[in-house]
């Protein structure tokens, strides 16, 4: 460590002041001199002294335009798909589950309570199966196979053996787990219930859960305004009655994997097919100005590295010194780094892009992550050229200097709220309401008198009017949790609207 400080110290070299020895050739230090000093300078200052056009920066620019353009228009095709999965979710669990409000209780959809309710609500699942046909507004049927319609499969999870008697705190289970399932075929339901009644005999001390899955086709219409293909759908739903708990409350949840593909007949008039082409052409041409940018942004590294080579060589043929690490470092520039590695991304992201809209992929997630995160570097390696102005290069300077603290800080902090996290998980996590996140928090009493709901708030003339504290029996119970009851005599009352 002393060494390499030593050698940082007195290899320090101001080029601009760089003497001349004996040993050293005039033209040469020269030479050296203006290629380190055009190095450094801006594009602007580059084109000045020797015009030479910035076409890294040209490029950038450029990048910008065109992998956002790529980002919103591949966004707005995403937009359609997830509202197009979640809207047939939102469909199912309406058509399915008997009883859904259209608002999912919690992380279930819909629970029951009673016996009667779930052989109800397993035959409700049943019956819509079998009438999908003529129930369902969209564009949805059974799943083939081999010109046969896939069966539903209905499983049953119990415990092997077991009797429980409460009264008597007497139980005796056998941990061990069987399985018994059964498929339906869409068109011999009635035959079907008949001949396998004894199945749907349930002991509840041992059951543990219901599973119901089948299959759906659906076409995804709403991308023709698009002027896109329309892609097909296969949903594998799952219907499953959680009965884990042995709480007396059952649990229905419905959810689906939706897998898309080409459509093996289709028919369609207009511009759609077309407008496919011109997407995979301007995916292709992203793609050669990625590579193009991460060509140059490579060659100005090699280009600095060789500059490098050259100026340590001088140092120490000419002054016997090395160059410290700082100096070092000023010839390794971290923007460009960056830019290849959005170009890497932004060409990933591209190749998937194109794979979905010729319907090879289907994967929109994993696309989105690569071309978000190549947007987002490529917007930040843009500040680079901003740093060339003194007024701009603050921000530049001011996260430079902050960062290393500011990291320093996260992880300090983040040991705290980390902590408090367990903490407040153990302490208070079972007793949160995490359905007050969707469904909102309970209204309180002066928000209802506000809203115009008077149930709480007797007026004058009506039941428990004109009673003091002591005289509680005739208030609402809510009335009496907020306040005592007082009539109001000589106050200036104040109307506010």
């Amino acid at each position: 460590m002393e060494l390499s400080d030593k050698y940082c110290q007195g290899a320090r070299v101001d080029v601009s002041s760089v003497s001349t020895s004996m040993a050293t050739d005039p033209m040469t230090e020269e030479i050296l001199r203006d290629d380190l000093r055009f190095y450094f300078m801006s594009p602007c200052e580059k084109y000045k002294t020797r015009r030479q056009l910035p076409w890294k920066l040209a490029v950038q620019i450029f990048k910008i335009f065109m992998i956002t353009l790529q980002l919103i228009l591949f966004g707005l095709n995403n937009q359609l798909v997830v509202s197009y999965k979640e809207e047939n979710l939102m469909a199912f669990k309406s058509l399915f589950l008997k009883g859904y409000s259209g608002v999912d209780e919690d992380d279930y959809s819909i629970a029951v309570y009673t016996k009667q309710s779930v052989y109800d609500s397993l035959r409700y699942v049943i019956d819509q199966y079998s009438l999908l046909g003529n129930l369902s507004v969209g564009p949805v049927s059974y799943a083939e196979e081999n010109e046969t319609f896939l069966p539903l499969i209905i499983c049953k999870k119990s415990y092997k053996k077991g009797s429980v008697e409460p009264s008597e705190e007497a139980y005796d289970v056998d941990a061990e787990l069987e399985t018994v399932c059964l498929s339906l075929d869409p068109e011999s339901t009635k035959t079907w219930r008949k001949n396998n009644i004894s199945f749907f005999e349930l002991d509840f001390y041992r059951l543990v859960d219901i599973e119901i899955t089948f299959a759906l086709k659906g076409i995804n219409l709403q991308t023709v305004r698009s002027r896109e293909l329309p892609d097909c759908y296969s949903f594998f739903v799952k219907i499953r009655f959680d009965n884990s708990c042995h709480s007396g409350k059952v649990k229905l949840t419905l959810d689906f994997d939706a897998v898309s593909s080409v459509c093996r007949n289709w028919k369609i008039s207009g511009t759609a097919q077309k407008n496919t082409h011109y997407l995979l052409i301007f995916d292709g041409f992203v793609i050669v100005v990625c590579l193009i940018s991460a060509v140059l942004c490579t060659r100005s590294i090699i280009l600095a590295v060789r500059l490098l080579q050259r100026f340590s060589s001088f140092c120490l043929e000419n002054y016997n010194q090395k160059v410290c690490e700082d100096d070092q470092r000023e010839f390794l520039n971290g923007w460009y780094i960056l830019v290849i590695i959005s170009d890497v991304l932004a060409i990933i992201g591209s190749i998937l892009k194109m794979e979905i809209q010729a319907k090879s992929l289907n994967n929109y997630d994993v696309c989105s992550i690569f071309l978000g995160t190549s947007t987002l570097m490529v917007w930040v390696g843009v500040i680079r050229y901003l740093g060339y102005f003194e007024k701009y290069n603050v921000l530049i300077l001011t996260m430079r200097a902050a960062l290393p603290k500011v990291l320093r800080f996260c992880c300090c902090a983040g040991m705290i709220y980390l902590g408090y996290t367990f903490c407040g998980w153990i302490v208070l996590g079972p007793y949160h309401e995490k359905g007050y996140q969707t469904t909102g928090f309970p209204m309180t009493e002066l928000r209802r008198f506000l809203m115009g709901q008077k149930e709480g708030f007797p007026l004058q003339g009506q039941e428990g009017v004109g009673t003091e504290c002591g005289e509680a029996e005739s208030i609402h119970p809510s009335v009496m949790l907020c306040c005592c009851k007082r009539v109001p005599k000589d106050d200036t009352i104040i109307l506010i609207s």
